[in-house]
């Protein structure tokens, strides 16, 4: 400060010499070293982030997407086959020196390291691992870009390419899926990024509910035959119904997407998200008021009773016997827990953990399940029936749905309601009835699941998952049943919907033998690029002022959703496996 003052009082006296010169380069540079020292002390401040464990995350997650993308035409073929050359890349000899090279780094950087790092305090087992792993996927991706070059052979017998042609329903699919993907790099959207679900499902309704009229009214106009020039799907069929059969199905389809809006709408009132607008009173807040328990008992015993009609109907004699007497017991749990009332009973009695009617409820959901894998196993073993095992799959859904109301508040019944309603007009009016393939169809799944998401009350903040149903039919905390309990709880949503995707496309097997083959691929691309778009947004951002309060709680809530969706691909594909070796 005294240099700089001398230099400012020779200045302002007009001094032009040397002197003025050098002093101010001296003034210069001490200012220059005060700023190095600031950015010094500043970074050392900040967090130390383990960089090479990082990117070597971020390799391994964008290797397996970009086999994903590299593998869609013959994912998305007639023969919903994949080749690839596993055992070709394991024995040659670029495999040999990735990993020679790769262990090279590792050991390099290891040694060099001045912080601990994850990477390096691993085994050197699950080091070189992790090396041939990385490797043999390099040599895939290498294999698989290879042949999508003009000059690269065919396989014989698999149509690897061909010229797709995209409907107005796949314009709005793929942008809205790519726009909410580039959405997440900001804060604002992933704090309220149940806005921009809610906005993309209206829009699809008002899509739907355009291809509804379309089909109809050009039917009713006697276009039928040029029907295929405007609906989604290449292999739609004149309908054989009766004149008053085709006038209510024409007029319940064309009230569903309506209708779907209007739900969707209740539901947004039910539960306030994000973090704008939900410090605001909702409808869940008034139900839970001691002074209005009486209509939350009536409400949670009339989505109970449309919970049981809306799905017994594909369930066995016994599933739906053990239904009835599943939801009796979800409805006696939340009267001993205090939140709805018997008409017997007094308001004023005291209330309980419900542990004894909760297990209750959770032997006719583990019944539930055994005898819809039961018959699951059967068809897939046995007998190779397809009603059969359209049966396993609805009572394994059915059970799923009990356990879900079990686990649910009684203020959130009727999104479970909704939901389930919404799934059955949908797939008896829209998606047959329309024709759509097994992409659009799993898309639609996709954003129904993530709009009830957060429909439930959840958000992108740790805040907002229900720790409670953890303990639901337990005495004191046991862990393993916990995250599975509050998983269940948090991505029902995600979850039902993914489950009666594998119901609907295993039911229309004979329409589309590889539905499930497709349904598969892109339900695990939908979630794969989000994630991996969303990981590098992290790594970017990670000095970012909100990232612990923002960012990093939604990186968690991805982790968590790409694992359970990780886990219903597995069934996927062991349904296809299953059913193709049965039918050779």
């Amino acid at each position: 400060e005294k240099a700089h003052g001398n230099w400012m009082k020779l200045y302002l006296e007009g001094n032009a010499s040397e002197v003025l010169m050098n002093m101010g380069k001296k003034v210069l540079k001490q200012y220059l070293e005060a700023l190095a020292a600031m950015s010094s002390a500043l970074s050392k401040q900040l967090g130390k982030y383990d960089m090479y464990s990082m990117i070597a995350g971020m390799v391994f997650v964008f290797q397996l997407l970009l086999v994903l993308v590299l593998a869609m035409p013959e994912a998305l073929s007639g023969s919903a086959a994949v080749d690839l050359p596993v055992l070709s890349s394991l024995f040659s000899l670029p495999f040999y020196l990735l990993c020679l090279l790769l262990a090279s780094v590792h050991v390099l950087v290891c040694t060099s390291a001045e912080s601990s790092c994850y990477f390096c305090s691993l085994s050197w087992g699950l080091v070189f691992a992790a090396v041939a792993f990385s490797s043999a996927m390099f040599c895939i991706l290498i294999s698989l870009a290879t042949r999508r070059l003009p000059l690269a052979p065919k396989i014989q017998g698999k149509n690897t390419g061909g010229d797709w042609s995209l409907s107005e329903l796949d314009v709005l699919l793929l942008a809205g899926t790519i726009g909410h993907t580039l959405s997440l790099a900001a804060s604002s959207f992933v704090e309220e990024e149940h806005q921009t679900w809610y906005f993309l499902l209206n829009t699809l309704c008002l899509a739907v509910f355009q291809d509804v009229c379309r089909k109809y009214f050009r039917e009713q106009r006697g276009f039928g035959e040029e029907e295929e020039l405007f609906l989604p799907s290449k292999d739609s069929h004149p309908s054989s119904h009766h004149k008053s059969e085709m006038s209510s199905e024409k007029w319940l389809a064309l009230a569903t997407p309506p209708f779907t809006l209007v739900c969707c709408r209740l539901l947004r009132s039910l539960n306030q998200t994000g973090v704008q607008w939900a410090h605001l009173p909702d409808v869940g807040h008034w139900l839970n008021s001691s002074d209005h328990k009486t209509v939350l008992s009536l409400l949670s015993a009339f989505c109970l009773v449309l919970i049981y009609l809306l799905v017994q109907r594909r369930c066995s004699l016994v599933s739906k016997f053990a239904l009835a007497l599943g939801l009796l017991g979800v409805y006696s749990y939340r009267a001993a827990v205090g939140n709805v009332l018997f008409p017997w009973q007094q308001s004023t009695r005291t209330t309980s953990k419900g542990t004894v009617e909760a297990r209750f409820v959770y032997v006719f959901v583990l019944g539930i399940l055994f005898t819809g894998t039961k018959g699951l196993l059967r068809s897939q073993i046995l007998t190779a029936d397809a009603k059969l095992k359209s049966r396993g799959l609805w009572e394994i859904y059915s059970g799923l749905v009990l356990l879900v109301s079990l686990l649910f508040r009684a203020h959130n019944l009727p999104v479970l309601c909704c939901c389930l309603l919404i799934q059955t007009l949908m797939a008896q009016f829209i998606w047959k009835k329309l024709h759509y393939d097994a992409a659009q169809t799993t898309i639609m799944h996709y954003w129904f699941g993530q709009a009830f998401f957060y429909f439930q009350g959840n958000s992108n903040n740790i805040a907002t998952v229900d720790i409670s149903v953890s303990f639901v039919g337990l005495e004191s905390y046991i862990e393993a049943p916990a995250i599975v309990l509050t998983a269940l709880s948090t991505y029902a949503g995600p979850l039902l919907w993914a489950c009666h995707l594998v119901c609907y496309l295993s039911s229309e097997r004979e329409r589309s033998p590889v539905a499930i083959g497709h349904g598969c691929y892109c339900l695990a691309l939908l979630r794969s690029v989000p994630a991996a778009a969303y990981i590098v947004l992290v790594t970017v951002l990670r000095y970012h002022l909100f990232i612990w309060s923002v960012f990093s709680p939604k990186l968690l809530y991805e982790s968590m959703h790409l694992l359970l969706t990780a886990g219903v691909c597995l069934f996927f594909i062991t349904m296809e496996q299953s059913h193709s070796t049965s039918k050779s």
